[in-house]
């Protein structure tokens, strides 16, 4: 997001939306957060007309028109309760309308069916809930579905998967535009976990644990506290009183990744702070980050953010925001 501009963020909503979703994009994009010193996102709701909400829970009426989509940076599209239905044809212009213009083109959970029924994912990588991947590849065989992670970000189009997942991409828009501080000082606020990266799986096997003083909690806070020194998956089997294999299945239990690949993460995670709070020396990053070198630092915080660590840099460290 360039500096001193005001990204404008607009939602369709259309009959039977997801109320939940709805309150996962207003509280992230609509709401004022003066106390984070960067210009927050201009936020408008849409639809075609006055909509029922979820289950007939509501009717919202007074909302703008799908005018509002002509003018926004970023669309994003909620589920729908009816994907085998084709969406209303003024949405899908409206979608095709902001693709055509370089719009940054979002979707939760069963909105991937409207953002493919307008053309927009043909030959791209995207998910949805699992529920419906089998009716979204019948019915969209052009698209890349990739049905077991919690989102997929392919640049101008992102995807996310079910309604929690909303939330993960949502803060990952955030981490893209303003950096990791601003993300997460907005996931504090939202009492939510730290980031997990969009390829985790979309459904695990124990998403709470039974009896939490068996949960992974203690040692995933003893490593984030010891991410410089040179942590292995033996080292945290260790600390968790249990043999690699066994920590192993307990992360994808819980947590539906890896050790290392949670190390990784959490290590990229690090060092794009240090690098937004002013560190310069790329091996002084890798080495208080516990990545080690320079060119295992530039492959995982590429990995995370998309971006190189000068381009992470030049775009989101402090020096440059003041200036």
């Amino acid at each position: 997001m360039p500096q001193g501009s005001s990204h404008r963020v607009v939602m369709m909503v259309d009959r039977g939306s997801n109320p939940f979703e709805m309150g996962v994009t207003t509280e992230l994009f609509g709401l004022r957060r003066p106390e984070l010193g960067v210009p927050w996102y201009d936020f408008t709701l849409c639809a075609p007309g006055p909509v029922v909400m979820h289950a007939g829970m509501f009717t919202m009426s007074g909302i703008s028109g799908l005018e509002a989509v002509e003018t926004a940076d970023t669309v994003i599209v909620p589920n729908r309760p009816d994907p085998e239905n084709t969406p209303d044809e003024r949405v899908l212009a409206a979608i095709r309308g902001a693709a055509g213009r370089g719009a940054r083109l979002v979707s939760f959970c069963t909105g991937a069916f409207t953002l493919a029924a307008a053309g927009v994912l043909d030959g791209r990588p995207a998910t949805t809930h699992w529920r419906w991947a089998d009716l979204f590849r019948s019915r969209f065989p052009a698209v890349r579905l990739e049905p077991d992670v919690l989102f997929v970000d392919d640049g101008d189009v992102l995807t996310a998967a079910g309604s929690a997942a909303a939330l993960d991409l949502g803060l990952h828009l955030v981490r893209r535009d303003h950096g990791a501080e601003i993300a997460n000082a907005v996931g504090r606020r939202l009492v939510f976990a730290g980031h997990r990266d969009g390829g985790q799986r979309q459904f695990v096997e124990r998403p709470v644990p039974a009896i939490p003083d068996t949960s992974l909690a203690p040692v995933l806070a003893w490593a984030r506290e010891r991410l410089d020194l040179p942590l292995t998956v033996a080292d945290l089997a260790a600390r968790a009183a249990t043999s690699a294999a066994t920590l192993h299945r307990r992360f994808q239990a819980e947590l539906g990744t890896t050790p290392l690949a949670w190390l990784n993460a959490e290590r990229a995670a690090l060092a794009c702070r240090l690098i937004e709070n002013g560190e310069l020396r790329l091996e002084a990053v890798a080495r208080a980050s516990g990545l080690g070198t320079p060119a295992n630092l530039r492959v995982q915080v590429r990995r995370q953010t998309g971006l190189s660590p000068s381009a992470y840099r030049a775009r989101f460290a402090a020096s440059n925001a003041e200036g």
